[in-house]
């Protein structure tokens, strides 16, 4: 019998049940949804949610860990890259940075509830690593702020 690599490789996807594949493919589609890369998920949580061959709590929870995992990265990335903000090639200016750093003391952590909203979301979550916001005050809003959105999505479907 020949060697076939794809067919090795692909057995233990075509084997495994239809359910396990949509759930993981939830969760990849909402952590690439919340990191800088411009995706969608809620596309996918609708169509998963319409087939209801899984429980929606299931792809809810699915969708929301996910989510909240690319945010964490986007605030690892920003606390990352604040390291590097005295360099001249950073690419934003020391005045920007403090004007941000001023801005975001005004509004508050709070914003970081809104880190769900399309185009904005990103951004609060990078900023929040940028400007020195702890993990344990940020994971929660967030968590909130995401598990939230997909819940309501939920509930049309």
């Amino acid at each position: 019998m020949a060697w076939r690599p794809y067919a090795q490789l692909t057995a233990p996807i075509q084997k495994a049940n239809p359910s396990v594949i949509t759930v993981i493919s939830l969760w990849a589609a909402a952590f690439l949804a919340a990191t800088i890369l411009p995706f969608s998920s809620e596309v996918l949580l609708a169509t998963a949610l319409a087939a209801g061959q899984v429980p929606a709590w299931v792809l809810i929870s699915a969708a929301t860990v996910g989510n909240v995992m690319g945010a964490c990265v986007n605030w690892w990335l920003g606390q990352r890259i604040a390291t590097y903000r005295d360099r001249r090639w950073f690419p934003v200016s020391a005045a920007a940075l403090d004007s941000a750093r001023n801005r975001f003391a005004r509004i508050g952590v709070w914003s970081l509830l809104l880190s769900w909203v399309p185009i904005i979301g990103d951004p609060i979550s990078l900023a929040a690593g940028v400007l020195g916001v702890r993990f344990r005050v940020f994971l929660p809003l967030v968590f909130v702020g995401k598990a939230a959105r997909y819940a309501i999505i939920g509930l049309f479907f």
